[in-house]
């Protein structure tokens, strides 16, 4: 695009703010999406093409339509992967009935947690827990197993299957097993019952864990209000407010934001206790055991090695703090200092030209239907390769909004696949989830530091579903090896620290004035320093993880979290907290939160061994993309490192 086209482009774009000056309107089309307000067409006869372009989808009892006809398929593709001969077509089938439950599914646990309207909210919550209990069902159906069986058992019939299509299959089957298949009838059947109530138990959880707690206006000093929500005669916590420069404010969102609630805490350990039960019924030794069988840690004895070396890399709890407080006095790092060159839009066009350099992909500003999207301010990007094409849709769904939980995730919301059916490829589908400050009248959304970084590692996950293209869904992106899946997300925080990336975006929304790299270097130093302090932290939350998925414990979850604290991390318990109870990833990463730590030895290896001369070349990036983001969970994840790594290094076997 020329920069007269740009600048026209910016000129209809920026009705925010009227005082940017002009040597700041150079910002490519995705950056000036990005620092402007959406703006939507009101076309009253445009039709309403429902949730992510689902028409079921245009209201809340769509839900039910979309689910019922899920299941009328899964029924008829039951059939066919119990009649088919063995072969590539018995996978195939799986894949397609994985792949028709998990449209729906995948959609619905987003919806369920992100939609504004509680409508759609429960909606989409009952569609996750009618087709959780039909999956577990499928995992213990015997006669579909052996369909599978026959398949495997076969030596002929496995060597003419492609390394992939093997894979997929014994993947499923691994499926099977830990969830009870070998099991009598009456054993299955239990099993059943635990998995689905652990459905609703797990549901229970995550929607507490993210709903805010309250105190009485009367209890927070007046001038702080304005820092919290307003309910009435009460003021609304929804978060640790960690960025705040008021220490005041900061603590006062600590200590109200984790005040225990005695429901949740029944819920988690009813919770673990469920989980233990089942794993013990499956043949586990516990329920982590169960959830590191397939993983690159293989057992909870590995993954306390991990620990071990990570341990003797961190300060001892005195020179951990010591060194925060050296970090933040000698290198300057307030947050606000960096946040005017660090605008949204910046960003977004920081990551555009990334993932152009590296990759030749862009990004590509869309504006969505009717009834798409669920928030007026969320944005969808379409993926485009300059030889290969759409590649992918990511709606960015940034801004913060009463009752969206303040956590960045990523969710995959359709899987890519090679369809047979059809002979073409199904474009895979993400939402990156931010909790990001509005924009203003005077300035666009600004982001300290700490939230260029996660924005980056969630963008990280985007293109890991967005570059791979793998046959099947089940092994579609980030489904993948739990441990291995935060590697492509982690070492985007490399590139977020790395001047020579950040020299291209990182300039003052109102002069236009690059971020200097005495800035940049002070940032980096300051990592540094703190780095002991957070793999403490991680260490901290992963044996946590470990020792509440471990056997059953004679204390309560919160006597577990003192202890550990005192054990392993540099700064005291708080009294009258529960901090167990806002860990959201007890839920998807059960036993398996070690997976930051493991990924992170990985990605740091990557990062030195591929990116560290030169973070933009295009011949690593490539070499990364095919070595190790093609391939999905479809390869052995060691097996993906090595090929991508000149010199691999690896862990204990």
């Amino acid at each position: 695009m020329s920069a007269c086209k740009r600048l026209l482009y910016f000129v209809r774009q920026r009705s925010l703010w009227t005082h940017v000056r002009r040597n700041v309107t150079t910002w490519s089309p995705v950056g000036a999406a990005f620092n402007a307000k959406p703006h939507r067409r009101l076309n009253l006869i445009e039709k309403n093409v429902g949730l992510f372009g689902v028409p079921e989808l245009s209201c809340p009892a769509g839900f039910q339509a979309a689910t019922e006809t899920a299941l009328k398929n899964t029924e008829r593709l039951v059939g066919k992967a119990c009649s088919c001969s063995p072969g590539v077509e018995t996978v195939e089938s799986f894949d397609q009935l994985s792949d028709g439950l998990c449209k729906v599914a995948d959609l619905a646990d987003f919806v369920k947690v992100a939609h504004p309207d509680p409508a759609f909210r429960e909606a989409a919550e009952k569609t996750c827990i009618e087709i959780g209990t039909v999956v577990e069902k499928l995992n213990t159906n015997v006669k579909l197993c052996k369909s599978l069986k026959i398949l495997l058992d076969n030596p002929d019939i496995v060597a003419k299957l492609d390394p992939n299509t093997r894979k997929v299959a014994e993947l499923f089957m691994f499926d099977f097993e830990i969830s009870g298949i070998h099991l009598d009838d009456k054993l299955r059947k239990e099993a059943v019952a635990l998995h689905v109530k652990l459905l609703d138990l797990n549901n229970e959880f995550l929607v507490g864990a993210h709903l805010p707690n309250r105190i009485a206006r009367s209890a927070i000093p007046e001038h702080l209000h304005l820092h919290f929500a307003d309910e009435g005669s009460f003021i609304q916590v929804g978060g640790l407010h960690a960025d705040s420069p008021d220490d005041l404010v900061r603590e006062i969102a600590y200590r109200i934001y984790l005040y225990p609630n005695a429901d949740l805490v029944d819920c988690l350990e009813e919770l673990l206790k469920c989980r233990y039960k089942l794993a013990k019924l499956v043949g586990y030794d516990s329920y982590g055991h169960r959830a590191l069988k397939g993983t690159m840690a293989k057992t909870p004895v590995h993954f306390q090695t991990q620990v071990d070396l990570d341990s003797n890399t961190a300060f001892n709890n005195k020179t951990l703090c010591s060194g925060l407080c050296f970090a933040h006095g000698r290198y300057n790092i307030e947050p606000s200092l960096y946040s005017p060159y660090l605008s949204l839009g910046a960003c977004m066009e920081g990551l555009n030209n990334l993932f152009s350099q590296l990759y030749g992909v862009s990004l590509m500003s869309e504006h969505p239907s009717a009834g798409e999207v669920w928030s007026e301010d969320v944005r969808k990007l379409a993926v485009v390769h300059e030889t290969e094409g759409l590649l992918g849709y990511i709606y960015c769904d940034f801004y913060h909004r009463q009752h969206k939980p303040q956590q960045d995730c990523h969710f995959t919301i359709r899987g890519g696949r090679w369809c047979q059916e059809t002979g073409q490829y199904q474009l895979p589908v993400v939402v990156l989830m931010l909790s990001l400050p509005h924009p203003t009248k005077s300035a666009p959304t600004l982001l300290t530091p700490g939230m260029m970084e996660n924005l980056f590692h969630e963008m990280g996950h985007a293109m890991h579903s967005m570059l791979g293209r793998t046959r099947y869904q089940h092994v579609t992106g980030t489904r993948c090896a739990t441990d291995f899946a935060e590697v492509p997300s982690i070492l985007m925080e490399y590139f977020a620290t790395d001047y020579r990336v950040l020299s291209q975006f990182a300039r003052h929304y109102e002069t236009g004035q690059p971020l200097p790299e005495s800035m940049v270097a002070r940032l980096c130093e300051s990592k540094k320093v703190c780095g002991a302090a957070d793999i403490q932290l991680q260490i901290f939350y992963a044996v946590l993880d470990q020792i509440y998925h471990s056997k059953p414990q004679s204390r309560s979850t919160t006597e577990i979290l003192k202890e550990m604290q005192q054990k392993f991390y540099g700064l005291p318990y708080t009294p009258n907290t529960a901090w167990q109870l806002r860990f959201s990833h007890l839920i998807g990463y059960g036993a398996k939160y070690y997976s930051y730590l493991m990924s992170r030895a990985v990605a740091s290896m990557v990062w030195k061994q591929c990116f560290v001369q030169d973070p933009l070349n295009r011949d690593m990036g490539e070499r990364y993309r095919q070595e190790m983001l093609a391939h999905g969970g479809a390869k052995e994840p060691m097996l993906m490192v090595e090929g991508n790594l000149p010199c691999p290094t690896f862990f204990p076997p």
